[in-house]
């Protein structure tokens, strides 16, 4: 068989065509400190079977573009990606989310009345206690 190489598909924007990733772990040969080199390789998918995340072969072919020299093998693995939630889950975590901050608000104006009540009712005490004093004298 062909030059084949096994990566992960970070790109299907394009029709038929897909972006290959493949991570290799190197070993400097003077200061052995290991790093990633990743490689990326645009294979061509006929059917547009894979998907971002899968894990593919493919293997080298004529050029079929400027930049395509690869062609999809197979899928060896589908990816367990993320999953999209449908729209009236978002609006109803927005809605959560947006009653979170208002709550928050409220907290925080309820301590703000507070400290100035408590700042208003010490001010008081302390007229209370001057006009005392005035008499006192």
């Amino acid at each position: 068989m062909a030059h084949t190489l096994i990566g992960t598909v970070t790109s299907e924007k394009r029709d038929k065509t897909i972006t290959v990733s493949i991570v290799n772990r190197e070993t400097h040969p003077l200061y052995r400190k290991q790093y990633t080199k990743t490689r990326k390789y645009t294979a061509h998918d006929e059917k547009n079977e894979a998907h971002v995340g899968d894990r593919v072969q493919i293997a080298m072919s004529r050029p079929i573009s400027k930049t395509k020299a690869y062609t999809l093998v197979k899928v060896i693995e589908k990816s367990r990606g993320a999953v999209e939630l449908k729209d009236d889950v978002n609006k109803a975590y927005e809605a959560e989310k947006i009653g979170a901050d208002e709550i928050a608000k409220a907290k925080r104006l309820e301590e703000a009345e507070s400290k100035d009540s408590g700042a208003s009712e010490s001010s008081a005490e302390t007229e209370v206690e001057t006009e005392q004093e005035g008499e006192e004298a």
